[in-house]
Formats: structure tokens, sequence, C-alpha cells
């Protein structure tokens, strides 16, 4: 009875798995051949794209931090979402806003009250490098929250995939042998490379 349930959780744990691992190897792929990339592509990050540009007509307080006038900013052009801000020498806002699909830069001049929108350059790699690199409890925000507990959930349900299969492995008395050779020789490539590099 345990092993029957033991198979049904590892077969439906791979079918949930499955877009999970196929981000992470695309992503892993991309970044282990990056210089591909910088072949074709270049060096350095996507080019910014303008999007929009617009006079902000709302007021923020005398006193008011970067990271108020970022959230005040982001909330009045429903651009509202996990972001980073700075404000360069000059007083001019300058305005992060991570997506994973469009990443936006919004450059905000307190003297002429002007905001430029602008995104990247859509690139198939860039993109499944912030899937693989993106992180949620940190920003405050609820969808990133989520992101991040999906991402242990996935951590989790790889140890248990894991964990079942070597139970399954060691039940089927017929593929001990080759699956020792198979579980050895992983275990002997992950010592070398971790000795050695």
């Amino acid at each position: 009875m345990f092993s029957k349930l033991l198979r049904r959780i590892h077969l439906y744990l791979a079918l949930f798995l499955a877009p999970w691992m196929l981000m992470y190897a695309l992503s892993t792929l991309v970044m282990n051949h990056r210089a591909y990339f910088v072949e074709k592509h270049g060096r350095g990050p996507a080019p910014w794209l303008k999007e929009r540009e617009l006079t902000y007509e709302g007021t923020f307080a005398p006193d008011a931090a970067p990271r108020d006038v970022a959230r005040q900013l982001l909330d009045s052009l429903d651009l509202d979402g996990a972001h980073q801000v700075s404000r360069r020498n000059d007083g001019v806002i300058v305005i992060q806003r991570q997506d994973l699909l469009s990443p936006r830069r919004i450059t905000y001049t307190p003297a002429t009250r002007q905001v430029l929108i602008e995104r990247t350059e859509a690139r198939t790699h860039a993109t499944l490098e912030r899937f693989h690199r993106r992180r949620g409890y940190s920003t405050g925000y609820l969808l990133d929250t989520f992101w991040a507990v999906s991402v242990d959930l996935v951590i989790a349900a790889c140890l248990i995939w894991a964990l079942s299969g070597l139970w399954m492995w060691w039940e089927m008395k017929a593929t001990r042998r080759i699956g020792a050779t198979g579980l050895a020789g992983g275990i002997a490539l992950f010592a070398f490379y971790l000795i050695t590099i």
C-alpha cells in the first residue's frame, strides 16, 4: 500500500515539477552558454527602449524619501510592484521596476516634473535568466511572496521526488545493481567536481 502511494506521489510530483524543471533547465542552459548570446547581442544588458513620456501632475511631500516618491509614481502609472529606487546627484529619481517579461526604468526629473518610462528590449535568454534569479520574500509584494513560496514548494517536491525515486529503486530488486551503478556514477562525478573545481 505504501509503495503504491509513493509511486503515485512520485508520478504527480513529476507532473507538477515539469514546467519548473523546463524553466530551470532552459535558463541554466542560456547561462552556461552566455558566450553565444554575447556574440549575438553584444556585451552588456539589453538596451532601454522609450515606451512613453509624460508630465506628472501629482505632488510629493517636501521631505519625501526616494522610496515614497517611487511608490507614489508607480501607483499613479499602474506599474506598482517589486522595484529598486535611487536618487542621482542631480536629484533625478530612477526606478528599476522588476518584471519577468518586461522590466522597466522610470526616470522622474523633479525640476521639470517629467517622467520617462522605458522598457528593455525583449530577449529570450534575458527573460529566462530573470525567471531563474527571481526572488520574492524581500520585496513586500504579495505576488512576489507567492512566487517565493512556489519556489520553496518546488524545492521540497524535488527532495521528495529524489527520495521517493531512491525508495522505488531499492524496492525493485532486479534493478538494484544497475541502479547502484548509476547512483555511484552520479556521486562520483559530483565528488570529482566538488574536489577539483
